[in-house]
């Protein structure tokens, strides 16, 4: 039978989740990690040499500098990085290499010609990523303690806030999604996260599901808080939903709200190690149909339920696995997001999202926060 090549990245570990599952200590410039039987080894310049072997995975740590002097000697004044690796490869008795699908295309143009071959995963490099330890899933449950965090501030300015027509007025000024997202994302960093790119958005700009929301907030419609926050200790992320509405809401706008909650509880009820996450979305759409919301899609996008039930969540906001229309047996120790929603011009959006770990029976639940939508 034919072995599986060792793994080879080059890239930083902003930009790879890979990377920093496999080595577990985050460096912001690209940098070579590889492994050579049971060994993982990287190669660190003087700046970096001395944290990351404090601080990380690996067991062996080179010296960039000193490897980077061999593969000028052997190569000429002109050899980088794909010379290094190659003379690291000579070293350490390696002919051919695993890399992700994302590996830089230059180097995968210049190793062969230096006696390197190289393999695409052409899918997971590290696909035991999508099952998380205790460690993990405790280090995504703070994850999600910080986007609670975040709903609660939220909800007291809500409160705070007061109508005035079609306006609503905190501290003297309109309410803005930007005003608001500031105060989410700034008590989330003082509790050690950092929170990207929040979603907060209103009426029909929440009908675009990635729509980050901007301008004023209005009264009486409904506004999606969409908090995805790294923690910077263990660099797993959160990722929960809420939906308000501050004011009263039409008798559509409840039916609407209700309807997602029962479609998420009905996921929720079905999620268990070796079902098929297709026929936990199809179950959702199920409940969507049969209370007559249809999902339509036209000239200027679609309406109704039109994305995933959910994604896996770890190191990446869109780790390994998915619940989705594509089939994907659910595994025992996976951590996937449960958010369906319904979005409609004129009426609004609505999305509910929540986090658990797969297991043989009822999945454990690795995010809480109430659904109390409506604040006078």
């Amino acid at each position: 039978m034919r072995s599986t090549p060792p793994p080879l990245l080059y890239t930083d570990t902003h930009s790879s989740a890979d990377l920093l599952y496999f080595g577990g200590v985050e460096v912001h410039d690209p940098f070579i990690a590889f492994a050579a039987g049971s060994r993982k080894i990287t190669v660190q310049s003087a700046l970096e040499f001395g944290r990351v072997k404090r601080t990380g995975r690996f067991g062996v740590v080179l010296a960039r500098e000193v490897w980077l002097d061999r593969a000028r000697t052997r190569y000429g004044a002109d050899a980088g990085v794909a010379e290094l690796i190659a003379c690291l490869a000579r070293e350490y008795g390696i002919k051919r290499f695993r890399v992700p699908d994302d590996f830089p295309a230059w180097l995968w143009a210049k190793l062969p010609g230096l006696g390197v071959r190289l393999e695409l995963a052409g899918g997971l490099l590290f696909p035991e990523r999508e099952i998380k330890t205790p460690r993990e899933a405790a280090a995504i449950r703070e994850g999600n303690r910080l986007c609670t965090v975040g709903f609660t501030v939220a909800e007291t300015i809500l409160r705070a806030a007061r109508i005035k027509g079609r306006s609503l007025v905190w501290r003297g000024r309109p309410l803005t999604s930007e005003i608001l997202r500031f105060h989410v994302e700034t008590a989330i960093k003082e509790q050690g996260g950092d929170a990207r790119d929040t979603i907060l958005a209103g009426g029909d700009q929440a009908c675009d599901p990635h729509e980050r929301g901007s301008g004023p907030l209005h009264p009486h419609e409904l506004i999606i808080l969409d908090i995805f926050p790294r923690v910077l200790q263990t660099g797993y992320y959160g990722d929960m939903t809420r939906t308000y509405l501050k004011g009263r809401p039409s008798a559509a706008q409840r039916r609407l709200v209700a309807t997602v909650r029962d479609a998420q509880r009905a996921a929720l009820r079905m999620i268990r190690a070796g079902v098929d996450g297709r026929d936990v979305h199809e179950l959702v759409q199920h409940v969507f149909i049969t209370a007559g919301y249809e999902t339509k899609r036209g000239r200027q996008g679609a309406t109704g339920f039109f994305h995933g039930t959910g994604h896996g969540l770890g190191l990446a906001v869109h780790d390994p696995g998915r619940i989705g229309p594509v089939s994907a047996i659910l595994r025992k120790g996976a951590v996937l997001t449960v958010e369906p929603g319904l979005y409609y011009p004129g009426l609004g959006g609505c999305r509910w999202e929540d986090v658990v770990q797969v297991a043989d029976g009822k999945p454990r639940p690795l995010s809480s926060h109430p659904y109390d939508w409506e604040i006078r």
